[in-house]
């Protein structure tokens, strides 16, 4: 049985706490993504920023990317896997919590990777793919 880390994308860029959210904004643009992981000083994860965050939490609230610092941005609570939970539990998971993307730790609690829905869509058979953008896309 295939696990999260034979689908994950690996190595993914991680924004600091203190780092601002308009350094976030180009770290996406750069690596053509929508979402980064928000790390600490520890390098543990601590949330998902993604471009809506930005707009709707930041922008549209009034406040300066400039200023505000990507650790400061209200972060809805965390869902991960381990890089060792099989691809059926990972689509529960991203199933069960309505989310297009998932962060991947080690026995260690480290980032390793992110498996997306563009992850799951090259790697499993259509119908789960299916059954995949349906749950997350629910209301």
């Amino acid at each position: 049985m295939s696990t999260a880390r034979d689908i994950m994308t690996p190595n993914p860029r991680c924004v600091r706490t203190s780092e601002t959210v308009l350094d976030a904004a180009r770290v996406m643009a750069e690596e053509s993504v929508g979402a980064l992981p928000v790390c600490g000083e520890d390098n543990k994860i601590k949330g998902m920023l993604t471009d809506r965050d930005i707009v709707v939490k930041v922008l549209a609230a009034g406040k300066d990317p400039r200023a505000m610092h990507a650790g400061e941005v209200p972060h809805e609570d965390l869902v991960t896997v381990r890089a060792d939970d099989d691809v059926e539990q990972v689509i529960r998971t991203m199933k069960q919590h309505q989310i297009r993307r998932v962060p991947v730790l080690d026995s260690d609690h480290r980032l390793v990777g992110i498996v997306a829905q563009a992850d799951v869509a090259r790697t499993l058979p259509d119908g789960q793919v299916g059954d995949l953008l349906e749950a997350v896309s629910a209301e």
